[in-house]
């Protein structure tokens, strides 16, 4: 059971990473440093004092980053693939004594893969608040991924079974979105004639 509720709480620390990559293991370092979760051998550093001032420095930034028109599609570009690798290490992070071999295939799949797929889904939010309002609308659409992501971070560290359903339900959402609204590059032209 203890795997489950680690895996559990890896998935829903990295869904929150697809929406900012830096808040989760800021959330994640502060509940270590306070005694709430611990760590895999070898991720100790992560429950630092001088993690966490870095951590909150560079999730301050990139919050802040987000706010500025045109800037935040640019950032998109860099953060899914952040947030894949931050989302495996996460989830390596909470898998506690377990084999290496399974420790690190859970985590790039489940983590990873999660990570993955919510930075895709905000990020094709955002290209299309781009769309129609031309880059107007899209202060609310950062606000409600920072916000989401702290919340999906807290819930995690407090209820990590409760939230992976959570997390479960929006991954099913975010994958239909995806595959049945692709973005123009990766739809099917007709061929004529």
């Amino acid at each position: 059971m203890e795997i489950i509720i680690a895996l559990c709480l890896g998935i829903t620390l990295s869904a929150a990473c697809g929406f900012r990559v830096f808040v989760p293991p800021l959330v994640m370092s502060l509940a270590t440093i306070y005694g709430h979760i611990p760590l895999s051998s070898g991720f100790e550093w992560l429950g630092t004092t001088e993690a966490a001032i870095a951590l909150a420095i560079a999730t301050t930034l990139e919050i802040s980053a987000y706010y500025i028109p045109f800037v935040d599609n640019l950032l998109d570009a860099v953060q899914i693939p952040l947030a894949v690798g931050i989302g495996t290490v996460i989830t390596a992070a909470t898998l506690g004594h377990t084999d290496p071999v399974l420790q690190w295939t859970l985590a790039a799949i489940a983590g990873g893969g999660t990570a993955g797929i919510m930075g895709t889904l905000a990020s094709f939010t955002r290209l299309a608040s781009t769309g129609v309002t031309g880059g107007l609308g899209n202060f609310i659409v950062a606000t409600i991924e920072a916000v989401g992501s702290i919340l999906l971070s807290l819930l995690g560290i407090a209820f990590p079974l409760w939230t992976a359903l959570i997390v479960l339900g929006l991954l099913i959402f975010a994958i239909t979105k995806i595959v049945s609204n692709p973005p123009p590059i990766f739809r099917r032209k007709k061929l004529e004639g």
